[in-house]
């Protein structure tokens, strides 16, 4: 056994590799056994990049900063550790220069090089199961598919971008207009954003609206439809064919919710208003659109069977990762048009990629060319700022469109605040201790100048203090107990007496709602700051009230008041990962009985109840905690973010900005050392891929 895969294997131990990466590394050497160490430790590399979400290796990144490299996980248990495995990886590369390491990948058929269009004609060009692409000058290695998830999608994306659609200009001005009449210009905000982003997703066969919380993405698009199916029937042609469409089951369930109230307000023409039956609002899960395949990566709609719509829209389309992406454009038609909405600063995908933060990396200083200004005001009347211009602008650049003005905030203006502070990357803690001093809420009345809590707590010492007094999370127990003692009082309070199914669907609707009012979020998984720890912690803090103790009684994992996340999808019971339900106790239909039944109930995403066993539940957790990255797409009331007493890869100024922008009303932040909250402000989710430069 080579050097080189015992220190693999060493490092595995620590958690600073996968045992996937490991073995991959592996069977690379069973293939080629001359394969030197600098192709063994990239592909380690590689692999190792891909499990935390980066499409490639930026290979002159690690040679210039080793010390950064394999650090990003919580396996590793202690800094020690960590300094250890970096300062090994530091030993191991020093003296190799960019130069020499490329030379050294590209001695045998394991890596194609496809950095320019010469090299592309190489013998491994179809068959390597590493590709070297980027530049000459930035080299980046990639594990093939998701080299090939690139090109399919900066292929598909382009082409679509060159689809520029007929709109007639005196019927889309005039359509336009009546659609967004109600926007009054003002000193603060002079340019009707919505309008801008719903005539450029209309323009071309590719469009992406990216804004914060409450800017109104979902009123634009339903504006866009009501535009296309108008401009449609005005044409005398049959309405479009539009899906909808998100990442996770939570996600779409929470647009059709948004759905159908804004189609029902919005305002259209008296002679088209039978348009308004042909803008949809049912959404569906990416994997139920495509029709995903249980047990494969395979999906029923791919380019061979492609998926018969004339536009499809995704939101929330931060969650999507490249393979879905490039999933999802193999599957639509050369004709389908798609629209990708989303907010560009929150938290990028799980799975590999960074697909809407890298198409909206410019988003902000717009750049769009004259062209495209005399377009916008033929078709919509609107000027954008000279400042915006920029006749480089990329094809791209011309069909994004960045919503600037929040309304999500007005009443409840600490959170914006807040948020916009932490988006900018350069805040201190002092900074954010300040506009939390400005919207303090010293209890849980929330009112417009009180809507923010900032808690610190003492750092615990991991060991089981002597009485409650001494207890460091003491606070934090107190917050849960507040927080969700609505959601548990609607629990009893309104629990039917009877077992009649409308009585218990109220009931269930009603308890939905009521937790939907506070969320404990965290970082982490592991340690006493991670969910598992946070979720027991909370149960036990809940059951020393007296009213709740019998509710939450038993030491066996299912019990009423439950509230548990689906972690993947069940097609069986048609639930998706990122569903969240409640265990309620089910009335006996004997009332002799003393047995409890219970079952859990789920919002049936159209304004109903379903109702499961929880034996049938093979992939939930607890909820009274969650992460923040599984909080993506939700909204609560209230939401309570928990930092961890140690630094860590995971927090950056993106998961803080995710988490606060969850709350709609009110926020908390809890944490024991400002050190680690100094650092999450600062530090940025930077993911290596080759789509920054479409």
């Amino acid at each position: 056994m080579s050097k080189l895969i015992i220190q693999l294997e060493s490092w595995a131990e620590k958690g600073a590799l996968r045992l996937l990466d490991v073995a991959l590394t592996r069977f690379i050497k069973e293939q080629i056994p001359q394969a030197s160490d600098a192709l063994l430790l990239a592909t380690a590399l590689v692999s190792e990049r891909n499990g935390h979400g980066h499409v490639c290796l930026d290979l002159q990144t690690v040679l210039q900063q080793p010390e950064l490299q394999l650090v990003e996980d919580e396996r590793i248990d202690t800094t020690e550790e960590a300094v250890k495995v970096a300062d090994e990886l530091t030993d191991l590369i020093e003296g190799w220069t960019l130069a020499s390491w490329v030379e050294q990948l590209l001695t045998t058929d394991a890596v194609a090089d496809k950095r320019t269009a010469n090299a592309a004609s190489d013998s491994a060009s179809n068959s390597s199961p590493l590709v070297l692409a980027g530049s000459l000058k930035k080299p980046f290695l990639y594990l093939r598919r998701y080299w090939v998830y690139e090109q399919q999608i900066h292929k598909s994306i382009q082409a679509r971008l060159k689809l520029e659609q007929n709109l007639p200009k005196e019927a889309t001005r005039l359509l336009l207009d009546q659609l967004f009449e109600d926007f009054k210009p003002s000193k603060n905000q002079p340019i009707d954003w919505q309008k801008i982003a719903c005539a450029l997703a209309a323009r071309r066969g590719f469009g992406i609206i990216t804004g914060g919380p409450g800017t109104g993405k979902t009123t634009t698009v339903v504006r866009l439809l009501a535009l296309l199916q108008g401009l449609q029937m005005q044409a005398g042609k049959t309405p479009l064919v539009i899906r909808l469409a998100a990442p996770t089951g939570k996600a779409a369930a929470r647009l059709s919710e948004s759905l159908a109230g804004s189609v029902a307000q919005v305002k259209l023409p008296a002679d088209l208003a039978v348009c308004r039956k042909d803008i949809p609002t049912e959404v569906s899960t990416l994997h139920r659109l495509l029709g995903s395949q249980p047990g494969t990566r395979h999906f029923r709609h791919h380019a061979g069977n492609p998926l018969a719509a004339d536009l499809v829209v995704v939101d929330e389309a931060s969650m999507v990762d490249v393979e879905m992406l490039a999933r999802l454009l193999d599957a639509l038609t050369p004709e389908t048009r798609l629209i990708l909405l989303g907010d560009k600063d929150q938290l990028a995908s799980v799975e590999a990629g960074s697909v809407l933060g890298d198409f909206c990396q410019n988003a902000d200083q717009g750049n769009y060319t004259q062209a495209t200004q005399t377009w916008l005001k033929e078709n919509s009347g609107q000027l954008l700022p000279s400042e915006m211009l920029n006749e480089e602008g990329s094809l791209l650049a011309q069909a994004t469109s960045m919503l600037r003005h929040s309304y999500r905030f007005h009443t409840y203006p600490g959170i914006g605040e807040l948020a916009e502070l932490v988006n900018t990357g350069q805040a201190s803690a002092k900074q954010l201790e300040a506009v939390f001093a400005s919207y303090q809420r010293e209890d849980e009345a929330i009112s417009t100048t009180a809507n923010l809590a900032l808690i610190k707590l003492a750092k615990p010492n991991y060991q089981k203090p002597a009485t409650e007094q001494q207890d460091p999370l003491v606070p934090l127990k107190s917050l849960v107990r507040k927080g969700y003692s609505h959601y548990l009082t609607t629990l009893i309070e309104q629990k039917p007496s009877t077992a009649n199914r409308e009585d218990l669907d109220a009931w269930a609707l009603a308890i939905f709602a009521a937790h939907r009012e506070f969320q404990l979020l965290t970082a982490v998984r592991r340690s006493i700051w991670g969910v598992e720890a946070l979720n027991e912690m909370t149960l036990a803090a809940l059951k020393q009230v007296d009213k709740f103790k019998d509710l939450l009684t038993g030491t066996q994992l299912w019990y009423s008041g439950r509230p548990v996340l689906v972690t993947r999808n069940d097609y069986s019971l048609k639930l998706m990962n990122g569903d969240i339900g409640i265990c309620l106790e089910w009335p006996a239909s004997d009332d002799s009985s003393n047995k409890k039944l219970l079952r859990v109930a789920f919002p049936d995403g159209k304004g109903g109840v379903r109702w499961v066993l929880p034996s049938r539940l093979q992939g939930v957790e607890t909820v009274f905690a969650m992460t923040v990255h599984k909080s993506q797409g939700s909204e609560f009331t209230h939401a309570a973010l928990v930092l961890p007493s140690a630094d860590n890869p995971v927090l950056t100024k993106e998961l803080l900005y995710t988490g606060i922008t969850r709350s709609s009303q009110a926020f908390t932040l809890i944490y024991s050392d400002e050190s680690v909250l100094e650092s999450a402000l600062t530090k940025k989710v930077e993911r290596a891929s080759g789509l920054q430069a479409s």
